[in-house]
């Protein structure tokens, strides 16, 4: 009986990207790059969120603060997506991946080869080079022989995302999909507008054209359309949704919502604010 409950329990949390995004679900994620303190999980939970997304290339994050949102994260029964910083290299990505990401994602992947060097360094021998740890936190930490170990991480807790926001990446859009390993499609809507010359144009046809080429690989090669950036255009985010296909949609970012219920508070006090009239 024993035996058979370790056997099972090797899986030990929910790669959201494999199971409710693969399946059709929206998965929708909340950008944490400014909370340090885990108990913000608790609150993206309560909330609906089932991504939690840590954000390493625009913050001042280090790997141990990233590591405990991202356990907190599976924990809690979401799923932590780490987005790393641009051309960090296979140490700092392996450091992410041991310490509790379930999924990476690389910025600026322009071409097919950026997109297998980004597989290379998540997956371990033979479908990758990095190198093997036996205490792996997105298992639990559970001691198994390293055959199984290789195989649960490399094929449920190690997924690859790639960020397409240059106009040379919608140009190599298919041949970014088709690469074995590549789990998701990030678009960024503000880095890719802003490489196409139209600063957050989003209802621009050749940004929507992007898009939609974005959209036709995923379905032809089955991979995770994801969308990064758009956080207010409710006609546009229905558009991406329901029309091309996104299933892991960035709602908000931690910082955005400090600003914007600063605002609120304040303009709320204002506007009952007599202490300056005139008698």
């Amino acid at each position: 009986m024993h035996s058979e409950i370790e056997e099972s329990r090797i899986a030990y949390y929910e790669n959201g990207l494999y199971t409710k995004a693969a399946a059709g679900q929206l998965c929708k994620g909340l950008v944490l790059r400014l909370v340090t303190n885990p108990l913000v999980v608790q609150i993206a939970k309560n909330a609906g969120f089932e991504v939690v997304w840590i954000e390493m290339e625009h913050s001042t994050y280090s790997i141990t603060e990233a590591s405990v949102l991202a356990t907190a994260t599976a924990c809690a029964g979401m799923t932590p997506i780490v987005r790393v910083p641009y051309q960090c290299g296979m140490g700092y990505v392996q450091q992410v991946l041991d310490s509790g990401a379930l999924v990476v994602v690389f910025p600026h992947v322009d071409n097919a080869m950026e997109a297998r060097e980004a597989v290379k360094m998540c997956k371990f021998p033979p479908l990758g080079k990095r190198s093997v740890w036996l205490q792996q936190a997105a298992i639990g930490l559970q001691p198994f022989p390293v055959e199984r170990i290789v195989e649960e991480i490399n094929d449920n807790a190690s997924a690859v995302g790639v960020m397409i926001e240059t106009a040379e990446s919608i140009k190599n859009v298919d041949s970014i999909a088709a690469v074995e390993g590549v789990d998701m499609l990030m678009v960024g809507c503000i880095d890719l507008s802003a490489d196409m010359g139209i600063h957050g144009k989003i209802h621009n046809p050749e940004f929507r054209e992007a898009l939609e080429a974005v959209s036709r690989a995923c379905k032809k090669y089955n991979k995770v359309f994801g969308l990064a950036g758009n956080y207010s255009d409710l006609k546009f985010q229905d558009w991406v949704i329901n029309t091309l296909g996104v299933r892991v949609f960035l709602c908000q970012v931690d910082s955005y919502i400090l600003v914007a219920g600063a605002r609120q508070s304040i303009a709320a006090t204002m506007s009952l604010d007599r202490s300056k009239l005139p008698n």
